[in-house]
């Protein structure tokens, strides 16, 4: 009872103290004061990738805080993290604006808080190791590894800045040309504002210099990569032909972004979007080789925004191929033909199973072109890859017969498009969805027997999954797919005009990679590009007139634009761009004109005995193009916001034999003949010395647009 009167007495109080009029109150009690927080330091600067000790100070409370970061208790990896003792740790990469607000509030009364604005920088950068290799007297590629490097930061070469990639937070590289011969070379690097720093000194001694074998290397990555830039000549000659390849083997996969991948855009229905992802991957993504090849691939398994004008059909179709670039042919076959985006192209999407009542047949669209343009080709094949003649007629013979494609018909029949939820679809279900496989129901499938190759008979009563397995499987170890897809994949990287014995050489480790295993792609990709043939070229004096293959158009744009390390500044807009110019000059990317793909593998440049494919696509108007492309290069008319930054290469400008030296290296595998040498500098020295940018676009475009550098020998 007594505690009850003193709280009624307490009420009564605090209702006097708040009234007005002629009240007087008898208390003589007052508020307590409301608590405080102070936190310190008030305005810190806090660099990227460290710490701040946070202290808060609380007055008239007990209570202890709680921390946080723009309100995010704890705060999170894109702003810094906070813990319970107010120990701040930056994010690695500054987030914009480049300022946080730090917060302690009351655990007891979360109402009762105090913020302070920190202001974060870019890290001071620190060189743990630089190397350097020659490309040419006095040009070098520098490889530079520490910590602390961000995007913007600037190899300096004593007091100049020079072109520097940032590779990653540890790892840039950069170029160094028309730099005197047989002097040290001293390196900083500059990270750029807010809180622009120098990092520490180091000293590369010329005897430390690495010479690049420029040819040898400059060859390998035009044939296994979208261009050789400057760095990664300088990496091969670091790492080798084989630790090169083994490296791309293992970079991780780049691929096309579609929903629901959480990104500022995906791809879905527009197939710009997906030819925009296609440039900027081969222009700037790291699994350079797995994209040559998935390219290769796009090329053999055709299908086209000619027939299927979806960016998400596109996108998922280009995306099964790279990721399958470097596992089993089998595999790329079954991916291919469950594809719905191929399901779509050659109509084996809702095949149903014949039905001679009604005279349904099974659709052979793509029983017939699997076996034709993706597997055996029209002919019998010895293991080099020539046909086997008949002994009576001396013609070659085919490999299947029109019986043997109806069987195969059947044995495809019963798929139709997966649906999006997961759910079981209807037979025909025409909802086009490309984001998974397609999918079997089996009361469409013909379940008869179907002789297929080789003497082999599919048994009756199997479902569709079994047959498709089975068929594909025949198909696979037909002794035509070896020497075909050797022919084929050869073609693409490295010659239009490989020899039975390099044909050969590539189908034995198809048929076997040492370990059993048939179709292992990795052992054939490493066959082909390390085959002595492949490296004849090496040493100039060795190639063949018939060696190498002219530049398909979009091989013509990625090497030009990462031999002089273009970076758009709006990609898409850009990659637009590129699109066009490919299109014009007879390749517009994902828009094969049909399944025969924009050039024929057997195509034999006119009052010749050679064959070229990719000289189908060369004519009096394409051949303009190309060189107004070149154009458009050098004087910054690419669009996009593209700018091509020629300032390294216009300080090469006062010594015009240096300048074409560079380009030589980077472009021509450092093999130009020294008559068109002698001519291009003679050309160049005939631009006023007072303008070497002008020098540096002349340059570039004599030897970009010759013949000899056209074709990849």
């Amino acid at each position: 009872m007594k505690r009850l009167v003193t709280a009624l007495v307490a009420v009564s109080v605090g209702l006097c103290a708040c009234g007005g009029g002629g009240g007087t109150s008898t208390s003589t009690s007052s508020a307590s004061p409301q608590a405080q927080i102070t936190i310190a330091p008030l305005t810190p600067q806090v660099r990227a990738g460290s710490t701040q000790q946070f202290t808060a100070q609380v007055s008239n409370s007990t209570s202890g805080v709680a921390w946080a970061v723009n309100g995010t208790a704890g705060g999170n990896s894109a702003l810094g993290t906070i813990d319970a003792n107010g120990l701040y740790t930056a994010p690695t990469s500054l987030p914009t604006p480049n300022t946080i607000t730090v917060s302690a509030s009351l655990s007891s009364n979360s109402s009762v808080t105090a913020n302070t604005v920190a202001t974060l920088l870019n890290p001071v950068p620190a060189i743990a190791s630089a190397s350097v290799t020659a490309i040419t007297s006095g040009d070098y590629a520098v490889t530079v590894t520490g910590s602390g490097f961000v995007s913007g930061a600037t190899l300096m070469l004593g007091s100049n800045a020079i072109p520097t990639t940032v590779v990653s937070p540890t790892s840039l590289t950069a170029q160094a040309l028309g730099v005197a011969a047989n002097t040290p070379l001293l390196f900083q690097v500059a990270n750029p504002n807010p809180g622009a720093a120098n990092s520490n000194s180091v000293t590369v001694a010329a005897t430390n210099v690495v010479s690049a074998n420029v040819t040898a290397n400059s060859r390998l990555l035009d044939q296994a990569s979208w261009g050789p830039t400057i760095a990664d000549i300088a990496h091969v000659q670091k790492v080798g032909f084989e630790g090169w390849i083994n490296e791309q083997f293992a970079a991780p996969l780049t691929q096309i972004p579609l929903p629901p991948v959480t990104l500022p855009t995906y791809c879905s229905t527009s197939v710009a979007c997906a030819q925009q992802s296609f440039f900027q991957d081969a222009l700037v993504g790291p699994d350079q080789l797995r994209q040559r090849v998935a390219f290769a691939l796009s090329q053999i398994f055709v299908i086209s925004a000619v027939e299927i004008p979806r960016g998400d059909a596109l996108a998922s179709y280009f995306n099964m191929l790279a990721q399958d670039a470097f596992t089993n042919y089998l595999t790329i076959m079954k991916d291919v033909t469950l594809s719905g985006g191929m399901g779509t192209y050659l109509n084996m999407v809702n095949s149903d199973k014949p039905n001679t009542a009604i005279g349904q047949i099974a659709n052979e669209n793509y029983a017939r072109e699997l076996m034709q343009l993706f597997t055996l080709g029209t002919e019998l094949l010895n293991p080099d890859g020539t046909p086997i003649l008949d002994p009576i007629s001396g013609q070659p013979s085919q490999p299947y017969s029109e019986l043997q494609v109806q069987a195969f018909a059947k044995a495809y029949t019963g798929w139709t498009y997966a649906r999006s939820d997961g759910t079981t679809p209807s037979f025909p279900n025409n909802t086009q969805y490309f984001g998974a496989p397609m999918v079997p129901l089996d009361a469409h499938h013909d379940m008869s027997t179907k002789a297929v190759l080789s003497g082999v008979t599919l048994p009756a009563g199997q479902t569709a999954q079994q047959d498709l397995d089975g068929a594909l499987q025949n198909i696979f170890n037909h002794p035509n797919v070896g020497p075909f897809v050797a022919r084929q994949l050869i073609l693409h990287l490295v010659s239009s005009n490989p020899s039975p014995a390099y044909i050969a050489r590539v189908a034995a480790v198809f048929n076997n990679n040492g370990s059993g295993t048939r179709g292992d792609m990795k052992a054939v990709i490493q066959a082909i590009l390390m085959d002595s043939e492949a490296r004849r070229g090496d040493s100039p004096a060795n190639a063949l007139p018939s060696d190498g293959h002219l530049r398909e158009p979009v091989l013509y744009i990625t090497n030009l634009l990462r031999g002089l390390n273009v970076q758009p500044s709006d990609p898409n807009a850009f990659a637009s761009s590129l699109q066009g110019f490919g299109s014009n000059m007879g390749q517009r990317v994902m828009y094969s004109p049909s399944v025969f793909n924009y050039f024929s593998p057997d195509y034999v440049i006119p009052n010749t005995t050679i064959f070229g494919p990719e000289f189908q696509l060369l004519t009096t108007a394409t051949t303009i193009v190309r060189q107004n492309f070149v154009d458009s290069v050098v004087r910054n008319g690419l669009g996009g916001g593209t700018q091509i930054d020629l300032t390294s290469l216009s300080n090469l400008a006062q010594n015009p034999q240096q300048l074409v030296d560079t380009l030589d290296a980077t472009f021509t595998h450092g093999a130009l003949p020294s008559a068109d040498k002698s001519q291009i500098v003679s050309a160049v020295n005939a631009v006023a010395a007072s303008n070497p940018q002008a020098r540096a676009r002349l340059a570039v475009y004599l030897i970009t647009s010759s013949s000899q550098y056209q074709v990849i020998r």
